[in-house]
């Protein structure tokens, strides 16, 4: 069971971050940049009153001391107060205040099937067409050429590839051993209807990352069994059930466990590929395409990932997750986190825009499924019901809302982000949760171009002008290793 929280406590992995939740803090800054309301001075208790008062009268004699240094400062300046003595350095300039960042550009929906026609490439229009509205998502046929999908397929193949998910470690699972988590604690994080009893998807609903394996009922219910903690058989754990259940006995049930590729979270190999100044001419030219489609700054573009490019082979899948985790006091942007001098426990992945391209037909299988589009509404454990599982593409890809089939150079872009109102990011879109779903015949080669957006603006415009300031020092090259585009351009280590 301590495998269930490490779900919901995993969220300063980048990939897996998107799902994490835990309550923000009741101070300190908010996801915007803003700050909460301050704590009262004092309680409203006489004792305060005199260090209140006394606290405001130095306020004030400060105050006074320093207008009267000022005045005669203004006085001696102008020369009306003797010698002024030869002149000094100048005073060194102070730091520019970051920029004020402009609104963020976001595609209309209009309704689901409406069609547009932009110009992406010169001489040539690309057809947007909406497939839905929750989450705000189009499909761009033929955004890619097929010489294009080629060639990004081998630029990956020379680059090598890497597995997207390592098998669980050892290592893991001693660390899940060692968490300080008392078991009612656990049994309050897991019963979320507080019922006193926990049902088959309120633990599935905790553990859908655990330590690397996904978890279906049949799984619960076989652990169950083997460690004997739920003796009626009926799925349902008590708190007495619960509490008798020895924490070391599922340790060791998992461990004699081992998972294969098929019963991991994502079973994929991956590679990056650099778009950065220098790039081979199409990585170039596509982020170029990007920039006109989304309609986003350059700066943001130029200063996101580079391309992500996956294989799935026959059986491979991603189970359905959001690209973006979201942003409280406690946690910061990958992107900018260098350049924020913040120090908080978590980081995630802050992608405001995914766009996917299809580089291959697949034979069978392989389609992109949003399982929740156009929902009336969002309620996590509707996910799961009885035996089905929508997050499971591996199962259940046919019971999802919406399915998008693989069509090489075809593209789909979507928004991780609602809008704040006021022009910028706001809280994560719960309905752009979407998965891979299983490949039944051949192969599936897909790529991915995430535009990183701060939901802190003024972290984002700090990030910006740094990354300014480096280029204007240094020439086009001059980003730093730890710049997002730059970072990945030599990775082959899972990241």
């Amino acid at each position: 069971m301590a495998a269930a929280v490490a779900g919901g406590l995993e969220a300063a992995a980048p990939e897996e971050a998107a799902s994490g939740r835990w309550a923000p803090a009741e101070l300190g800054p908010g996801p915007g940049g803003e700050e909460a309301p301050a704590r009262p001075l004092c309680k409203p208790r006489g004792i305060c009153s005199r260090a209140y008062f006394l606290v405001l009268m130095v306020s004030v004699h400060l105050y006074l001391g320093n207008v009267l240094a000022l005045l005669l400062f203004v006085h001696y300046s102008n020369g009306e107060g003797g010698d002024p003595g030869p002149p000094g350095p100048p005073p060194a300039p102070a730091p520019a205040p970051a920029p004020a960042l402009g609104p963020l550009t976001r595609l209309e929906g209009i309704k689901v099937g409406h069609e547009r026609r932009v110009q992406l490439v010169a001489g040539r229009d690309h057809l947007i067409r909406t497939l839905s509205l929750k989450p705000l998502l189009f499909e761009i046929p033929g955004f890619l050429s097929d010489e294009e999908c080629r060639l990004i397929i081998h630029l990956a193949q020379m680059k090598g590839l890497q597995r997207s998910q390592i098998l669980p470690t050892e290592e893991y699972e001693e660390a899940m051993g060692t968490m300080q988590v008392s078991q009612l604690d656990l049994f309050q994080l897991l019963d979320q209807n507080r019922d006193g009893r926990l049902q088959l998807r309120e633990v599935l609903a905790q553990t859908r990352l655990g330590n690397g394996r996904w978890m279906t009922p049949e799984n619960i219910q076989e652990m169950y069994s083997a460690i004997k903690a739920d003796p009626d058989g009926d799925g349902v754990l008590s708190l007495q059930e619960f509490s008798d259940m020895d924490l070391r006995d599922f340790h060791k049930y998992m461990r004699s466990h081992k998972a294969e590729s098929s019963e991991l979270v994502r079973n994929s190999h991956h590679t990056w590929l650099y778009q950065g100044e220098g790039a081979h001419h199409v990585m170039r030219a596509i982020r170029q395409r990007v920039l006109r489609l989304t309609r986003l700054s350059p700066e943001i573009v130029e200063l996101s990932e580079p391309l992500q490019v996956v294989r799935y082979g026959e059986g491979g899948h991603y189970h359905a997750h959001v690209d973006s985790g979201p942003v409280y006091p406690e946690t910061i942007c990958s992107h900018t986190k260098l350049v924020a001098n913040e120090s908080v426990p978590f980081e995630t992945s802050c992608r405001y825009v995914t766009v996917l391209f299809y580089l291959n037909n697949v034979t069978a299988g392989g389609e992109t499924v949003f399982p929740v589009a156009d929902n009336r509404t969002y309620d996590e454990m509707s996910l799961i019901r009885d035996d089905v599982d929508l997050r499971d593409t591996r199962r259940h890809c046919d019971k999802g809302n919406l399915r998008v089939k693989p069509r090489q150079g075809s593209a789909v872009l979507w928004y991780n982000y609602l809008p704040d109102g006021q022009g910028w990011v706001g809280d994560v879109d719960d309905y752009s949760l979407h998965g891979g779903c299983l490949v039944t015949r051949g192969t599936k080669w897909v790529a991915n171009n995430w535009i990183n957006v701060d939901p802190s603006r003024a972290r984002q415009a700090r990030y910006q002008q740094e990354m300014a300031r480096l280029a204007r020092e240094g020439g086009a090259d001059a980003q730093p290793d730890w710049a997002p585009d730059r970072a990945y351009r030599d990775a082959r280590a899972e990241l």
